[in-house]
């Protein structure tokens, strides 16, 4: 469950007046997501995600991931706006704790998306980048080329208790990457997790991309390799889906599009996705506590992408 912090309902009456969002009607905790405290809130302005900061997210990160969907939203973006409060801030302090207000967008994640859906999800992404050139602020990458390879160096040993052999391969990895990874290409603020359970969709349109929350300034094309890596493989373990990673590729050239050296870095950029993912998902297999709520996810299906693309 993804509710860590209890709002009394007063006190959450109390903050939807803050964000002169009207009065209060109802508000129930929602179980999706690990990173922050979640509330589906009705008041007579409207219906919003009410989301409380945990711990993972840092306070002076808020004004950039805030500022940053209203200049998407503003550039016509399928990206929910934050509420601002009544001073014109983004976000309210309860009880040390930041809290922001979104607003609700209609759609459902899906879980085998046609090439259709894919198309559509890379067209969006196009519309993000473009958007986001003239955005004026930055955020650095902590999950980027050096943070995967000081993670591994944390992780250690401990990678070999999830598959025998794995830390030596992910050494061998961290060794390719560091001397190919293509870091003259065009960099942008990218969205950097645009996984299925981010994107809404309603039929074949894409309704809302969501959790900016690992944004940041990076090499542009790795979004795409991100979002490729994500949306291009079956879940049930049968591997690359050739026509949705297509679709989602033609999708993002008919709005923005990949340059020639892009084109040429793609699969290593790929293989950065499915290291950074691995590593991540390792890290939680190896430090989550077995009877926690949160439940874990398997690493090793990005170890599999990452040799899908690194036999291209």
């Amino acid at each position: 469950m993804a509710v860590y912090t209890h709002i009394p309902a007063e006190d959450m009456s109390e903050l939807v007046c803050a964000f002169g969002a009207g009065e209060l009607l109802s508000a129930k905790g929602i179980a999706e997501g690990v990173e922050n405290s979640n509330y589906l809130v009705d008041t007579t302005g409207g219906r919003f995600i009410l989301t409380v900061y945990e711990k993972r997210v840092a306070a002076e990160d808020l004004p950039f991931f805030l500022s940053l969907i209203d200049h998407l939203a503003d550039k016509g973006c399928p990206v929910p706006r934050a509420r601002h409060a009544r001073d014109g801030a983004a976000t309210v302090n309860w009880q040390g704790k930041f809290i922001a207000l979104i607003e609700f967008a209609e759609g459902l994640s899906v879980s085998h998306p046609t090439p259709e859906q894919a198309r559509a999800v890379g067209q969006a992404l196009g519309q993000v980048h473009k958007a986001a050139a003239s955005f004026p602020m930055s955020r650095p990458n902590s999950l980027g080329p050096e943070g995967w390879f000081a993670l591994a160096e944390r992780c250690g040993d401990d990678l070999d208790a999830i598959q025998i052999g794995l830390r030596e391969r992910v050494a061998k990895e961290c060794t390719f990457l560091n001397s190919h990874w293509p870091a003259d290409l065009p960099h942008s603020v990218i969205h950097a997790d645009l996984f299925p359970d981010n994107v809404l969709m309603i039929g074949n349109k894409v309704s809302a991309l969501i959790d900016f929350y690992f944004a940041c300034t990076e090499v542009r094309a790795w979004d795409v390799a991100v979002t490729h890596a994500a949306w291009s493989f079956e879940n049930d373990g049968t591997g690359f889906n050739p026509a949705i990673g297509d679709a989602l590729l033609a999708g993002y050239e008919d709005m923005f599009g990949l340059s020639r050296e892009e084109r040429s870095a793609f699969p290593i950029l790929a293989r950065g996705a499915c290291l950074r993912f691995l590593l991540t998902r390792a890290w939680d297999w190896l430090n989550t506590p077995a009877d926690a709520l949160v439940t874990r996810k398997d690493p090793l299906a990005f170890l599999r992408r990452l040799e899908h693309y690194a036999a291209l």
